[in-house]
């Protein structure tokens, strides 16, 4: 019944995290009891303590594995249908083409962090944890993420000058972002990040 359960809920190659899992008149020390069987019987893999998933058909003889961005996201970037996270650092600036250093730690702020800083890993994959500055909720979690960046651009980014607005400025052009949006956050942040707006050419106002 709980793999039946668990099938219908998340489906194949999908994370599936125990603490979220909340079943009336089952416990935690049950489940996990009826996991572990599950497991030995090869019809639920374990990615790491506490996530599992149900394998899909592969043509590897390892059979299918699940992706960390999955679990990274079903562990710290949402809250049952709610985004709680996001990712920051550098693998973001990678993502939006500021810059070419491939991370080699998974940086991310979300609601679930308990403190200012954590370190913790994934399937051996560094994870940083940092709470973030206001409670981060659907509507303003690319604001934030995109503050984080100016924040410490003049660190990370790989570019300057004019190549380095037109990026921002694509980047805010497709999530739809106006300078106004970032001005009602802008009271979280240092004083630093005016300086890296008006470096970067977005102090002054920038249209969506």
């Amino acid at each position: 019944m709980l793999y039946e359960y668990l099938k219908e809920k998340y489906g194949e190659n999908e994370p599936i995290i125990l603490s979220d899992i909340c079943i009336e008149g089952l416990s935690m020390n049950t489940l996990r009891q009826q996991v572990k069987k599950l497991t030995d019987a090869g019809v639920l893999k374990r990615y790491d303590n506490g996530i599992y998933f149900i394998p899909g058909k592969s043509v590897f003889k390892s059979g299918s594995q699940l992706s960390i961005d999955k679990v990274i996201t079903s562990k710290y970037l949402r809250d049952t249908q709610n985004t709680c996270g996001y990712i920051s650092g550098i693998t973001f600036a990678n993502q939006i083409g500021v810059t070419t250093q491939v991370p080699m730690v998974y940086e991310i702020v979300t609601n679930k962090a308990t403190k200012d800083y954590r370190e913790t890993s994934l399937a051996k994959t560094k994870i940083v944890l940092r709470k973030p500055r206001t409670c981060i909720s659907d509507e303003n979690y690319k604001i934030l993420q995109f503050l984080d960046l100016i924040r410490e651009i003049d660190r990370i980014a790989e570019m300057s000058g004019d190549e380095l607005t037109r990026r921002l400025l694509a980047y805010l052009k497709g999530m739809q972002l106006s300078f106004k949006d970032l001005e009602d956050y802008l009271e979280y942040y240092p004083d630093r990040i005016y300086k890296n707006l008006y470096e970067t050419g977005l102090l002054n106002g920038i249209s969506a």
